[in-house]
């Protein structure tokens, strides 16, 4: 098997992997991680959401080769992020959560979302979201929850940057 060397939560690593293995098995089967989870496995709910280069992307369905030498933060690597820490403290006063098995992803949705959009409307929300699927129908709390975040974070510039160098 081919060895590949990513950089997972800004540490590198090697893994040895078949070309075509999902990034999601490298992430818990090959690394231990288990933040990132399962759904689907046809990037359509968004339980598998990580961050490649900052940006949120589906890893059940992007096989290693393709992410060989990239940056990856999973759902671990926001601790200690001060944005991160607003949207999960934000998610925790909304009472988002009931089964919970899609909050990581979409914590990481909504993580790149205000980094990239710190004052999103309710459509820069939906469009961000689309895909992430939670299957108790916690969307209108997720909203709230996003809205909240983006107004209780520091000034543009403030921020500690992300660990991901965004």
């Amino acid at each position: 098997m081919p060895l590949y060397s990513l950089t997972i939560n800004n540490k590198p690593v090697q893994v040895d992997a078949e070309p075509d293995m999902p990034l999601l098995w490298v992430i818990r089967d090959l690394l231990g991680l288990k933040g990132t989870k399962f759904g689907c496995g046809i990037a359509q709910c968004g339980a598998c959401t990580v961050h490649l280069a900052g940006s949120p992307v589906r890893s059940c369905s992007l096989p290693v080769a393709a992410v060989a030498g990239q940056k990856i933060t999973t759902i671990e690597g926001l601790a200690g992020n001060p944005l991160a820490e607003s949207v999960q403290q934000a998610w925790i006063d909304e009472q988002v959560p009931q089964c919970g098995y899609c909050q990581s992803g979409q914590i990481m949705s909504a993580v790149a979302l205000i980094r990239h959009t710190p004052k999103p409307t309710d459509a820069d929300i939906d469009i961000s979201m689309q895909g992430n699927i939670c299957r108790c129908g916690t969307y209108n709390r997720i909203r709230k929850a996003i809205h909240r975040a983006a107004t209780t974070q520091a000034p543009a510039g403030s921020l500690q940057k992300t660990r991901e160098g965004a």
